[in-house]
């Protein structure tokens, strides 16, 4: 049998313990970090026997995010596989977790055993999702698809972009957070997300994941 380095990152001690308690004893897992933290984790990397191939994180945690930390695991581990667990099935919030590089995204009403297969369909290559959070996926994408030619023309016709509109962008697309974001062009975060409301509006987007698919697009012409 096949098995798989994991790790858990998850603030809530009663649901970390039960995820701990079941997926650590299944034989198709070795769990090398069970933590409470981002910041936990990555220091924790250099501690293990094994780098984690799979990671279960949440959300909401203390201090960075899951969604903000996203690009910090894939640059300390660029193979693992990052399946997040969360309490939120918004639209928003789906979009930016898979913009910045998770594989699934499931909510923590998840059964454990559900869980369990889950994560080795992401082993297999799978992207597993909530049935809600698939539906706001899919709706996303019939709205973008159904916009009406004329509004694809207007946008083209928009104002251009600054230089300084573009270096956001491209952290978006890097999947960074506005906070990463304005560290790195030493900006303030109210200045980050002035430039994203004006990318917003020149690019007639409502989200992130609609600016990474006109960033997509943009590509592929």
């Amino acid at each position: 049998m096949q098995t798989f380095s994991l790790a858990i990152i998850e603030d809530q001690a009663p649901i970390r313990e039960a995820l701990s308690e079941y997926l650590c004893e299944q034989p198709e897992f070795r769990c090398e970090l069970v933590v409470d933290s981002m910041e936990a984790f990555l220091s924790g990397l250099d501690t293990v026997a094994e780098p984690p191939q799979l990671i279960l994180s949440d959300i909401g945690l203390p201090g960075r995010t899951g969604i903000e930390g996203l690009p910090l695991i894939h640059a300390r581990l660029p193979g693992a596989q990052v399946l997040m667990l969360s309490v939120y099935a918004d639209a928003e919030r789906v979009y930016e977790a898979l913009c910045a590089g998770a594989v699934g995204y499931l909510l923590k009403n998840t059964p454990l055993v559900q869980l369990k297969e889950h994560l080795l369909q992401v082993a297999a290559g799978g992207s597993p999702m909530s049935p809600g959070v698939a539906r706001h996926v899919v709706q996303a994408f019939q709205r973008m698809a159904a916009r009406p030619v004329q509004q694809a023309a207007a946008a083209r016709s928009t104002e251009p972009l600054t230089a300084r509109e573009l270096e956001v962008v491209r952290g978006i697309e890097d999947g960074l957070s506005y906070k990463l974001i304005a560290d790195r062009h030493h900006i303030s975060l109210d200045t980050v997300r002035n430039h994203i409301r004006a990318v917003y509006r020149k690019l007639q987007v409502n989200s992130k994941g609609e600016l990474m698919a006109h960033a997509l697009r943009r590509q592929q012409h």
